[in-house]
């Protein structure tokens, strides 16, 4: 086996919701060692019908490897890769940032420069809310960085395709 080049895919799964499907799938990625980014698993459209999504780091031939993979297991009803140029993908991030009576203002101003919006405030501190692709997180941050940040969370990726077509059910 040639190594080949690296990089990142989104890949939608809808699966039944049953107890233990997560771990089967994230097991599914251990037990051949491939690095898992994120998962989000969340509700859909129908009922006990979850949509997982996850982003992994893989060769062309590995993301092959999983998909087919995926499909074996009993649970999973659909999985689909998602294209950069045809899909949406945001995630969303929690930041504690240093505030007080002097920079508060700045920090505000700095927020809605990226349509985040302040979701505590604190006498030394605020909470900002933030949604986006990573790139735009990552610049969040960094103006963020300046002012200090105390804590920070984001969540895996969350993604759907454009347009009309929805996924459907059917294998």
């Amino acid at each position: 086996m040639n190594k080949e080049e690296t990089n990142r895919h989104i890949l939608s799964v809808l699966v039944l919701d049953l107890d233990g499907i997560i771990t089967r799938v994230t097991a599914l990625f251990t037990r051949r060692g491939y690095s898992l980014v994120s998962l989000v698993s969340a509700n859909t459209e129908t009922e006990g019908v979850n949509r997982l999504t996850i982003v992994v780091d893989a060769s062309e031939y590995h993301i092959e490897q999983i998909t087919k993979q995926l499909n074996k297991l009993i649970q999973v009803l659909k999985v689909t890769r998602l294209d950069d140029a045809n899909t949406i993908a945001r995630s969303l991030l929690l930041v504690k940032v240093n505030a007080d009576n002097s920079n508060r203002p700045q920090v505000v101003d700095a927020a809605n420069i990226f349509r985040a919006r302040v979701v505590d405030v604190a006498p030394e501190s605020v909470v900002i809310e933030a949604t986006g692709t990573p790139s735009k997180l990552r610049a969040f941050l960094d103006v963020m960085e300046t002012f200090g940040i105390r804590e920070l969370v984001s969540s895996g990726q969350v993604a759907l395709n454009r347009g009309p077509k929805a996924m459907g059910t059917s294998k």
